[in-house]
């Protein structure tokens, strides 16, 4: 790691951005308006939003634009003729970004279509900010072993991840007791199990603290991003999932904690603010002067912490089963996950019925195994086959 040098104005860091107009591509690239003269944008990728990724390719002068929905390239080509910049579409032309020669890759595209570029910049020895949860949660022991036999560097930007990363600097591993995850607890914290059933999708996307994507806000409801941050941290940290703990945190103030075997306890601290974090990956192995808000302990009444109710967020208990299996039940787990959400938000299950979809596909695809990408990608696709199934024999039990 010491052979990584910092941005500066003497040698700019090149950089890709996937997944470049997301909430966490357009932090990054507010980010790098901030200071040009640091980064120089070889490639910027999304999925459908042809308009935006024109914008975005145009404002940081990119070199190539990738739009991964193939009906949208000629939209994408039309916005950005008359321009220097290369226009591609498709998942190959989305490894193709992964591949061309940027320092620092950002990846951000949500879900496990995620994985295949994040394993192509991995393979390069590119220093990878890592903010797609499911690379790690669909394929944690294929994606490290990758990282260590190309030499590439993993940067968490998840804020929990990020800030254990921050606690544990110069400390050795075996003098780690725990790893605390701080939860907000999501918008229905205190509801009743009742009332959480009644729940509707606009209900659950309403984060009390971040400003978030559908999915991501619902996964926050159901506490199954926590779920799915601890397979992340077991595979980014090296600790067993019994060394991993969840506190509820509702102020999301402290980001996460290490608890070490002298007695200690370090923690993160910040203002709810995704740039932060983002700031830590993108200017590693220095910091970055930043606009983002600077916490004031002063103006705060207070930080609480509270242990998790299991009754009413079984995905937490769901993720530590997953991961204590191993194989492929992380993989089942995530794709099972992101088939009941969609049907949530859809109307056509419940909130409760979210968990309940994703318990019933664990436990009848009990004891897969995986040992390469193609056998994630295989049970990726059986787990939503199967997930769509089960959301077909609950369907019409969601709010009205």
């Amino acid at each position: 790691m010491s052979r990584r040098l910092p941005p500066s104005s003497d040698r700019p860091r090149s950089i890709t951005i996937l997944g470049a107009t997301g909430s966490i591509g357009r932090s990054t690239l507010a980010l790098v308006a901030e200071a040009p003269e640091l980064y120089r944008v070889e490639a910027v990728t999304a999925w459908q939003r042809a308009d935006e990724l024109a914008a975005v390719a145009r404002s940081c002068s990119a070199k190539l634009a990738v739009i991964g929905d193939e009906r949208c390239y000629p939209a994408l080509k039309e916005r950005l003729a008359g321009t220097r910049i290369e226009v591609a579409a498709g998942m190959d032309a989305l490894v193709e970004a992964a591949e061309r020669p940027a320092e620092w890759v950002m990846a951000a595209i949500v879900g496990a279509a995620g994985l295949r570029p994040t394993l192509a910049a991995v393979r390069r020895g590119a220093m990878v900010a890592l903010a797609n949860k499911e690379c790690l949660v669909c394929a944690g022991a294929l994606l490290m072993r990758e990282v260590a036999r190309h030499e590439a560097v993993l940067l968490p930007v998840d804020s929990e991840h990020n800030a254990i990363w921050q606690a544990l600097a110069g400390s050795e591993r075996s003098a780690v007791r725990r790893l605390i995850l701080t939860a907000s607890g999501g918008p229905f914290r205190r509801w009743s199990l009742e009332a959480m059933a009644k729940a509707t999708p606009e209900q659950a996307v309403s984060h009390p603290n971040w400003s978030m994507g559908a999915k991501i806000s619902v996964d926050s409801a159901t506490m199954m991003n926590k779920g799915l941050e601890i397979i992340e941290a077991h595979h980014l940290f090296g600790v067993p999932e019994e060394a991993i703990e969840v506190v509820v945190h509702p102020q999301s103030i402290v980001h996460s904690l290490v608890s070490f075997k002298d007695g200690s306890l370090l923690a993160q601290l910040g203002e709810p603010d995704m740039r932060i974090p983002i700031a830590y990956t993108l200017g590693w192995p220095a910091r970055l002067a930043t606009t983002a808000p600077e916490l004031d302990l002063c103006a705060r009444s207070g930080l609480d912490f509270e242990p998790p109710d299991l009754e009413r967020f079984p995905a937490l208990r769901l993720a530590r089963l997953a991961l204590r299996q191993g194989g492929a039940a992380p993989t089942i787990l995530n794709a099972a996950n992101e088939v009941a959400v969609a049907a949530f938000l859809a109307r056509r299950i419940g909130f409760l019925g979210i968990a309940r979809t994703v318990g019933q596909v664990l436990e009848r695809l009990a004891g897969a195994v995986v040992d390469d990408l193609d056998a994630v990608v295989a049970y990726d696709a059986e787990a939503r086959r199967m997930a769509a199934a089960v959301v077909a024999t609950i369907e019409g039990c969601g709010p009205s």
